[in-house]
């Protein structure tokens, strides 16, 4: 592991544990050059397929690309960190299963309808981004969806 305060790469670990969720281990490290002290978190990689853009061009998942989306559709939201990685990891196993190529529009879907049983200002936030809303008409039907 690469210390980030110097760029040496002797660090030795100083405390490992498994996370709470039981899906990574944090562990406490110290460089062994500067002495500075930091965590890191591993976890199992689990997403590993292609997204099949609607266009058909294909790229490699990108867990942070999509973390980012959800964020700032749950910006300023009672949203924790730990319920966004959960719903990313609930979702992340689901489409894994599904095969080395996901079509972005299961993608999309899917962190729709999560968003929806998380928070609802947040999902109407992500649809209106991800289904390209137009008018106040477009959030109205949306709204209505929602209220049944």
């Amino acid at each position: 592991m690469i210390c980030p305060k110097c760029q040496d790469e002797d660090t030795r670990v100083l405390d490992s544990r498994e996370s709470e969720s039981h899906k990574a281990i944090r562990r406490r490290r110290e460089c062994e050059k500067c002495k500075y002290r930091f965590t890191t978190f591993e976890r199992v990689e689990t997403a590993n397929f292609i997204v099949v853009k609607k266009d058909g061009a294909r790229e490699n998942y990108d867990r942070e690309k999509i973390e980012k989306g959800i964020w700032k559709a749950c910006q300023k939201r009672k949203v924790t960190e730990d319920q966004v990685k959960k719903m990313l990891d609930e979702l992340e196993e689901k489409w894994s299963a599904m095969g080395k190529e996901v079509p972005s529009k299961v993608i999309g879907e899917g962190v729709m309808d999560a968003l929806r049983g998380l928070d609802e200002v947040a999902y109407i936030r992500f649809a209106s981004v991800y289904r390209h809303f137009k008018d106040l008409e477009s959030f109205e039907k949306e709204l209505k969806k929602l209220a049944k």
